[in-house]
């Protein structure tokens, strides 16, 4: 059976759309024409095709993305990692954008800097800014073993000590013999660090806390684990004097060097938050938007990170990503009037970066919660669509992950991504009193045509009997679904109502049959 409402639901909720200046990547004066709308894109999947072919790919890719309305890319480290095909988390040397050779090459897994800064510059020439993602929590890759003093701690419980002091060898060198000090002339060691999990000279794998005066554990980073400072490699111990200036420094020098808008920063929950606020605060007149990756499972820690965090900073969706993998799961006996239930985007909609996969979640990787592709499309309606939120697409929901098994492409996905940019604009007219079939209208701006969103997860088509405005100035339009999943035309009757329908579990996001926009999904 198709879900129904009566005939005069409830009063509607009404939102507007509130941009915190230009917080969002682009002032309006840089957006492909038709848009104002932000967009951020994760341009990669953690099985994308490496060999020093992706900057080049990616730069063959601006015209069409811009086109299709994105407006920021958060691209993969550009920083030399431990080897040549690493996806670059495992990072060596901030200051080589795939420039000097050392970890057996020049080119990082992505391509060369040459290459980077012609893909950040071909972008930018299609009103995409560049968020670059910096791993600043550790280092891998060492150059050479330093003998210190360290005492083992728990794998569970990193302020409980399980061994005497005793020396160890670790892997802390760092020299960076094929840059030879350009850019930079810090010398690393094991000062530098809080700890590492392997002693070379005794050949054991263990959390090592690394023994100095006044060296311990951050205390401002997240408790699981008691303590989880540590995350992996040599952990970087950002309250000493040399590595917050080096640090910093490569901050402001990466954004002048490469022509980048902004940061993603990876693991902050195990990075001091005193650290990242100071970062932010030295390197913001040059950025945009800085996106941290506090990857947990609980609300109430995300929202206390951005209440302690004293600069404008967003915070990735986390909570928002699992009701998404529930409903997949879950399918038509998910209530999705409970969809943005415990969410970052319902109580600081303005620090929330939606998502609906990364890099992380995608099958076969250490966080797997796939979104059921059956379902992602509904996902990216309630990101893309509402004014709530910063929505970053997933690049392996838009071209497929190559993981062993392969993971299609989400269908309608680049129909979606260009229907925010032409239609999802103007106060949000919510009608969310069904189980298994919601609906939302966008009135529209002065500059753009509104739309009528419909989403069910049920068995049977859903339909959403909707007002598009309380008068009769759209009486008689013809309305179509420019996905054209949902055949035939909808006509809004004289008091503004109109029923509007969407396949079972799938979507369909309607329009006037002449809105402005329309021929960039081919309908003109």
């Amino acid at each position: 059976m198709a879900p129904t409402l009566p005939q005069d639901p409830p009063a509607p909720r009404y939102r507007t759309q509130n941009y915190r200046g230009n917080a969002r990547g682009l002032g309006k004066q840089d957006h492909p024409e038709g848009s104002s709308n932000y967009t951020l894109l994760q341009g990669f999947e953690w099985y994308q095709e490496g060999g020093g072919k992706y900057y080049a790919w990616l730069a063959g890719k601006a015209k069409e993305l811009g086109e299709m309305g994105i407006t920021a890319i958060w691209i993969p480290p550009p920083t030399k990692a431990d080897g040549p095909n690493s996806v670059g988390y495992s990072i060596y040397d901030l200051w080589d954008l795939g420039e000097f050779d050392q970890k057996g090459g020049r080119a990082t897994k992505w391509g060369t800097k040459e290459e980077l800064l012609e893909c950040v510059r071909k972008l930018k020439e299609n009103g995409i800014v560049v968020y670059i993602d910096a791993v600043l929590n550790h280092k891998a890759g060492a150059d050479y073993t330093e003998p210190f003093h360290a005492t083992e701690v728990d794998w569970d419980d990193r302020t409980k000590e399980i061994s005497d002091l005793y020396e160890i060898e670790g892997w802390t060198g760092f020299n960076f013999p094929g840059r030879k000090g350009k850019y930079s002339e810090m010398i690393w060691s094991h000062i530098h660090f809080t700890g590492v999990d392997w002693d070379d000279k005794g050949k054991k794998k263990a959390i090592f806390r690394i023994q100095g005066e006044g060296k311990t554990w951050a205390k401002s980073v997240d408790k699981e684990k008691g303590n989880f400072d540590y995350l992996l490699g040599s952990d970087i111990d950002h309250s000493h004097p040399e590595v917050r200036k080096d640090l910093i420094d490569w901050g402001e020098w990466v954004i002048k060097e490469t022509g980048a808008a902004g940061f993603r920063f990876d693991a902050v929950k195990h990075i001091d938050e005193g650290f990242i606020a100071d970062f932010v605060r030295e390197v913001r007149e040059r950025l945009d938007n800085c996106v941290g990756e506090f990857w947990k499972s609980d609300l109430g820690a995300l929202e206390g990170y951005l209440d302690r965090f004293p600069e404008q900073f967003s915070c990735f969706d986390v909570t928002l990503h699992d009701n998404f993998h529930r409903a997949g799961t879950e399918a038509e006996s998910f209530d999705l009037r409970s969809i943005l239930d415990n969410s970052l985007v319902r109580s600081r909609p303005m620090d929330a970066v939606t998502v609906v996969c990364n890099h992380d979640t995608q099958p076969t990787q250490a966080l797997e919660a796939p979104v059921a592709p059956w379902f992602a499309p509904l996902a990216y309606c309630l990101t893309l669509l509402r004014a709530e939120g910063y929505p970053c697409v997933f690049g392996g929901d838009l071209w497929g992950c190559k993981s062993e098994p392969a993971v299609e492409p989400i269908s309608g996905l680049a129909e979606l991504v260009k229907a925010r940019r032409w239609f999802a604009y103007g106060p949000t007219r919510d009608y969310w009193d069904h189980a298994n079939c919601l609906g939302w209208i966008r009135e529209g701006d002065a500059d753009h045509d509104g739309c009528a969103v419909v989403i069910c997860n049920g068995t049977g088509e859903g339909e959403k009997r909707m007002q598009v405005q309380g008068n009769n100035e759209h009486k008689g339009e013809k309305w179509v679904d420019v996905l054209g999943w949902t055949q035939g035309e909808v006509e809004i009757e004289e008091d503004g109502w109109a029923t509007f329908r969407c396949p079972s579990k799938s979507v369909a996001v309607w329009v006037k049959k002449d809105a402005r926009g329309l021929e960039a999904f081919g309908k003109k």
